[in-house]
């Protein structure tokens, strides 16, 4: 049997809310399905191993009092503001089924008469624009699947703060990241961030029980001021070095990568591997074996090789091709 489970954020402030992800997601129970709702004001949330200095513009975001955060799961950047609802379903794996979790948000729009679609990776759309996007994220036994509503969000800031990869922009055939998007007031104008919270409350309920127990979180808790130290640390959010000799991208139907090098002697010293691949895991030790290999082709090749034996077919021909088609 499940119990379906409703928690819901008081804060505005990235760090404390992802904080509160985490502890939820370190600590559901088998039998629970909780869907967390929450707000964060003026943020930037980048995925896991993406790299921040080129996601969005910090300088220009933190000038204007707000925040850059980094999140657990895969997948690109995204704006945070309070015209934005974020939504989290969190449970153990067997529970996990992101066909019936999609249908709790497809179903709540149903109630505004709004028909909405899941496009590509990560997209749900509403007359083909994007107003949600959704990452996930999975250890050992349990998993968590969220997202973002865009109801009645700044989308000129959102335009403002971040910096898509042209590749990235040019696969969607668009001029811009403003031109892709759009508010579910929009649509409806009578829509407000509230009307819509409900809605999701109403669906999740339908969809998995009546809810068993509800929750507003504070600050009150220990465990989560201690995750909220890791999430609003300079290390976490913006993590080494950006400072290197070299790098090269490309972009692939499961993700952008970039692979930037540290030289020293015509050997590697250094590398890091940024990507907004929705398995955070896909390149945890693929840099180990580049360290003190030569910056050549041939050697880069047969290391490549070998680190990419466990991914998938398309994973490994992909990355292998980005090291063969180096100009070195």
């Amino acid at each position: 049997m499940i119990y379906p489970i409703l928690i819901e954020s008081s804060y505005e402030n990235p760090w404390y809310n992802l904080a509160l992800e985490e502890y939820l997601f370190n600590t559901v129970n088998t039998n629970e399905v909780i869907l967390y709702l929450w707000q964060n004001n003026n943020t930037v949330v980048i995925g896991r191993n993406q790299n921040a200095w080129k996601e969005c513009d910090s300088e220009k975001l933190e000038k204007d009092g707000g925040k850059l955060a980094r999140r657990l799961s895969g997948g690109g950047a995204v704006y945070h503001d309070l015209g934005n609802l974020n939504f989290t379903f969190i449970m153990h794996k067997d529970n996990y089924n992101l066909e019936r979790q999609l249908s709790v948000i497809a179903n709540a729009l149903k109630y505004f008469n709004i028909n909405a679609e899941f496009s590509g990776r990560n997209d749900m759309l509403i007359n083909d624009k994007k107003f949600s996007g959704h990452a996930y994220y999975f250890k050992d036994s349990r998993a968590y699947h969220h997202g973002t509503l865009l109801v009645n969000s700044d989308l000129e800031k959102l335009a403002h703060y971040l910096k898509p990869s042209k590749k990235k922009i040019e696969s969607k055939g668009v001029d811009s990241v403003r031109s892709r998007v759009t508010n579910i007031a929009d649509i409806d104008k009578d829509i407000t961030i509230y009307r819509m919270a409900n809605a999701l409350k109403k669906s999740f309920e339908n969809t998995y029980g009546i809810i068993s127990k509800y929750k507003v979180y504070d600050y009150n808790n220990p465990n989560i001021i201690t995750l909220q130290d890791k999430y609003s640390s300079w290390n976490w959010r913006y993590g080494g070095s950006p400072k290197f000799d070299i790098s090269f991208s490309d972009k692939f139907t499961w993700g952008e990568v970039e692979i930037a090098l540290s030289l020293k002697n015509g050997l590697i010293s250094d590398m890091k591997v940024y990507t907004d691949a929705m398995d955070t895991r896909l390149f945890d030790d693929f840099s180990v074996g580049f360290i003190g290999c030569k910056f050549d082709k041939e050697s880069m090749s047969k290391i490549c090789e070998e680190q990419t034996q466990n991914m998938s077919d398309e994973v490994k021909l992909d990355i292998n091709k980005l090291i063969n088609n180096l100009e070195i």
